[in-house]
């Protein structure tokens, strides 16, 4: 363990590509980040590999990356990770399922994968009547927040067994074209029946903003390592999103929620900032802030929005805390994974990294971007190289 504490900032979605309109720069080297710039500036620079060949592009594998999992042995699915955050319990037999809420038009399009941001309490009643109209002691659905919510198969006829397609990876595609499919014999039934739920769904759910519903990574409750034990800390997760809080608790991380934390640009920066500074206060050796706000205007392709949240992500969280602590505490910032605003879906593309430790010399690198870190001390950190570096003693 590090004699000092520390705090991460993840944001994201944060890190893309050059933007035409912003004359070739990328939205992080145009939006005005003092505070991550201090970071780098003070602090040493690189990249990271958090989404490797051969894993899905999805947020749980890059969150999972950044601290430290071994993909191979530990990536268990969205599902199971969301179902931990909700304090569901899994039995042997249950397959979880994360659920979107979406919109698809009359021709069978997907239009928006999170069903218009559809509001907690359209998103709760939608989930009650597809339990009281679909659901009984084999299948159960379960709200989350908004439109990430959750379905359970329970029963050995039931396999995780199941290759899927992203919904925020396919807006505009035919669903029929990206239905659940099967990886093996094993899996024929759990697909068919999926596929039967998605027909079911939309008649149930007919008329409503979102009117479907899009099953994908599922996966039976894993064995994660305890990042506590392993650096000998005492660590904090704060998210607005079930599968960041679930992975943290899978991870021996106490769960901070922060009273409105929406997962979209309207969250509660100054709450989340205020969070972290009482965790450190109470006692935390590592406290990990998540905003998903940045990623989910980057997947709607707002370059408005993503330069806004990026720098409300800059002002109101990380400057917030690091004017509350000053230089005793190690900050470190990154993005999970990039979505570029051409593509509005995740890439595989390496992405920047600072570190701002007590007692280390800095790097020369000046600002926080993604041409930036490439001149940075630190290289490309993967694997448990970030989490070594900022806990291990």
């Amino acid at each position: 363990m590090k004699p000092y504490k520390t705090v991460l900032f993840l944001g994201d979605g944060m890190a893309d590509e050059p933007v035409a309109e912003l004359q070739g720069r990328t939205p992080l080297q145009a939006a005005d980040t003092p505070n991550m710039d201090a970071i780098a500036c003070e602090g040493c620079s690189g990249t990271m590999l958090t989404l490797p060949p051969g894993f899905p592009t999805s947020s749980d594998v890059a969150n999972m990356s950044v601290l430290g999992c071994d993909l191979a042995t530990e990536l268990c699915g969205r599902g199971p990770l969301e179902a931990a955050s909700q304090g569901i319990a899994l039995g042997p037999d249950d397959i979880a399922f994360r659920m979107n809420l979406v919109t698809v038009d009359k021709d069978g399009i997907l239009r928006d994968f999170s069903g218009g941001h559809i509001a907690q309490a359209d998103a709760v009643e939608a989930v009650r009547l597809l339990n009281e109209k679909l659901g009984n002691e084999l299948i159960r659905f379960y709200p989350g927040v908004s439109y990430r919510n959750l379905l359970v198969l329970s029963g050995p006829q039931f396999s995780a067994e199941i290759s899927y397609d992203k919904p925020d990876d396919n807006h505009g595609q035919p669903v029929a074209k990206h239905l659940p499919r099967t990886k093996s014999a094993e899996g024929q039934f759990t697909a068919a029946l999926l596929r039967d739920l998605i027909v079911r769904a939309a008649e149930v759910l007919e008329g409503r903003g979102a009117n479907g519903i899009w099953p994908w990574s599922g996966g039976k409750a894993g064995a994660i390592h305890n990042i506590c034990q392993r650096y000998g800390i005492r660590a904090a997760v704060i998210s607005a999103v079930d599968v960041i809080n679930g992975l943290g608790r899978c991870m021996g991380m106490d769960v901070i929620k922060v009273p409105g934390a929406t997962g979209y640009i309207d969250t509660n920066y100054e709450g989340k900032a205020d969070a972290a500074v009482k965790a450190l206060a109470d006692g935390y050796d590592f406290v990990y802030v998540h905003v998903e706000a940045i990623d989910e205007v980057s997947h709607a392709q707002d370059l408005k929005l993503k330069l806004k949240a990026i720098e409300d992500f800059d002002k109101r969280l990380v400057g917030r805390v690091m004017k509350a602590e000053g230089k005793g505490v190690a900050y470190c910032v990154l993005p999970d994974h990039p979505v570029p605003l051409a593509l509005g879906k995740h890439t595989r593309t390496p992405v920047p990294v600072a570190v701002c430790q007590p007692g280390v010399e800095p790097d020369g690198v000046q600002t926080f971007d993604e041409a930036a870190a490439l001149k940075g001390s630190l290289g490309r950190l993967w694997g448990s190289g970030l989490m070594d570096l900022l806990l291990k003693g």
